[in-house]
């Protein structure tokens, strides 16, 4: 069921967090992974890990808020490993702020790469998909794309529109045979958890702790995300489309 031999994933936002995991269980699943980072040395140390471990992986360095990052990346894939079947969509950022508290730039640079970086990459890799005769497309949203939150005006902004760009995309390119869907994390120990505390000036303990309350009662592994992540990729999931699934440990449910 999560058998990917033969496939070719990319994963944008690899070097680290859920990208990190997620690039690991596709290429041990059996897919080749390219990995689209603008963390140069975390990138080239998940490839090593991935070869080492019998995988295939390569590491392309890339702005995916950036056309022409975007295209490379696509095109780097393309001659490396024959085509694209599954994209996942992961990079994004944060900036904990009220409308009032932002600045533009920080709007435009979160807009950018939480949601621009998902246009681009699926506007180069889905012809490739057609291509091929299908593929699957996962885009990385957020519990905080269905609900609000406070202090999070742009990142709710930005996951609330992949949830619908996903929708949209999955009633385009159903008859393609690609199918879209998007996962919505919950609480994650990743860095970008991490960075949440130091923009709001509370000190990490004390973050972390006030994120476990939900029915679970703890925040998730990288790894149980990315799970989802192979499911949608896989076979498993081939009759589903369009669905935004939580994987929060029942935080939407509370």
């Amino acid at each position: 069921m999560y058998d990917l031999s033969g496939k070719k994933a990319i994963v944008t936002g690899g070097a680290g967090g859920i990208g990190r995991a997620a690039a690991v269980m596709l290429a041990e699943a059996g897919a080749a992974v390219t990995i689209v980072d603008l963390d140069e040395p975390g990138g080239e140390s998940i490839v090593r890990q991935i070869v080492k471990a019998g995988g295939k992986a390569m590491f392309v360095r890339g702005d995916v808020s950036l056309a022409e990052d975007c295209r490379n990346a696509i095109q780097e894939t393309v001659e490396a490993w024959g085509g694209v079947d599954i994209l996942f969509n992961n990079a994004g950022i944060i900036r904990r702020a009220t409308v009032t508290e932002l600045s533009e730039e920080d709007w435009d640079r979160v807009m950018a790469v939480n949601v621009r970086s998902m246009f681009l990459m699926c506007k180069y890799a889905i012809p490739f998909m057609e291509k091929a005769g299908g593929g699957a497309v996962i885009n990385n949203a957020s519990g905080w794309g269905l609900t609000g939150g406070a202090r999070a005006a742009v990142y709710c902004a930005s996951k609330g529109a992949v949830v619908n760009l996903t929708r949209a995309m999955a009633v385009d390119y159903g008859p393609k045979n690609i199918r879209v869907n998007c996962i919505a994390p919950g609480d994650t120990d990743t860095p970008m958890l991490r960075n949440e505390a130091r923009q709001l000036g509370e000190p990490e303990a004390t973050f972390l702790k006030d994120s476990v309350s939900r029915p679970l009662g703890r925040i998730a592994r990288p790894e149980e995300i990315a799970s989802a992540v192979l499911y949608l990729a896989s076979e498993g999931a081939s009759f589903i489309t369009g669905a935004i699934l939580p994987v929060d440990g029942g935080g939407l449910a509370d």
